[in-house]
């Protein structure tokens, strides 16, 4: 009879049971625990709380060992402390999990490759990476400095493309690898007073595009995740959002899912307050112009060209030349 111990930390708000000598088969809700972590490695950024914090908790929670890295920076990227780290890893530590604490500042690549080092000098791999830690620099445009917007991007996006690269050839080599990109609705649709925020993230989701195809013969999954959470980054919502509603650990089961086993590659998953989405970047079958009045064409075929009927995802980048050559083709018979 399989061997039902469980051990909660109720803090984590996900009621799962911590991997520490757990049986695989332990069952949670009257159910088997399909998706488990066991052997895994995984280092999450930006984990010293709010959301890293729920994942590494969740990653923990079904065995994985778990690098929390966290540069204890305050939301606008000023000020370092390790305590945020620390306390993460002392929550797994004494719920029986295993992990580590790093400080490393993603914008520093030599800091990320020396903490992608000292993990696998001390567990021999890294499964599982994601791109979790950010900063918030909010102004009009009109407002915002280019250093503020370049201090976003640098940590949002090059911080991901850093640890990305730190990862990517052993994952290659030992074909496996799980990457998740933390993008935003503010990238995927705008947001006002966030160009900088919402250019980095939308560049996260170009960054996922490639590496899943890169990826793919290697057995790399690369999928993004759009949050929506009651973390310090959203405070200033205030009455603007049911904040009560929408814990960090109620997005944390698509983080789960998009580095499992099984995880899908080349994925947008929204998350928020117990919903889960998916978001397309898609293509219409749009129209063909040319000739000294093709802008005329446009503008009157405009609606035509805008049609949602028969849009599709496209593959990969060159699907879009495609279709545009099969529209050229056809009009010259």
């Amino acid at each position: 009879m399989w061997r039902l111990w469980r051990r909660f930390n109720t803090s984590n708000g996900l009621g799962l049971p911590y991997g520490g000598g757990l049986d695989p088969h332990d069952i949670i809700w009257g159910r088997q625990m399909a998706i488990r972590f066991d052997g895994r490695v995984a280092i999450v950024t930006g984990a010293g709380g709010g959301l890293g914090r729920q994942h590494a908790l969740a990653l923990a929670a079904r065995g994985a060992k778990v690098v929390v890295n966290d540069l204890g920076v305050a939301r606008d990227g000023e000020g370092a402390s390790a305590s945020p780290a620390q306390t993460v890893v002392a929550e797994i530590v004494a719920a029986g999990g295993e992990a580590i604490a790093n400080g490393a500042s993603v914008t520093d690549a030599a800091a990320v490759q020396a903490m992608v080092d000292e993990t696998i000098a001390k567990w021999g791999r890294v499964d599982i990476l994601v791109n979790n830690a950010g900063v918030l620099r909010d102004k009009s445009f009109a407002k915002m400095t280019l250093d503020d917007f370049r201090f976003v991007v640098d940590v949002h996006l090059m911080g991901a493309v850093n640890c990305t690269k730190a990862v990517w050839d052993g994952m290659r080599d030992r074909n496996y690898g799980r990457i998740v990109m933390t993008t935003s609705s503010s990238g995927l649709y705008g947001n006002f007073g966030q160009a900088n925020y919402g250019a980095a993230k939308m560049a996260l989701v170009g960054l996922m595009q490639t590496l899943s195809i890169e990826g793919a013969r290697n057995n790399i999954r690369v999928n993004c995740l759009a949050p929506t959470a009651h973390t310090r980054m959203t405070e200033d919502l205030g009455s603007a959002l049911p904040l009560e509603a929408l814990g960090p650990e109620l997005v944390s089961p698509g983080l789960l899912y998009l580095v499992s086993e099984d995880a899908p590659t080349r994925v947008i998953l929204a998350a928020g307050a117990g919903g889960f989405e998916r978001a397309y970047v898609t293509i219409t079958q749009g129209d063909f112009a040319t000739g000294p009045d093709a802008a005329e064409q446009i503008a009157e075929r405009f609606e035509t060209i805008s049609d949602r009927a028969g849009e599709i995802v496209p593959d990969m980048g060159a699907a879009q030349g495609m279709i545009e050559l099969t529209k050229a083709q056809k009009a010259h018979g």
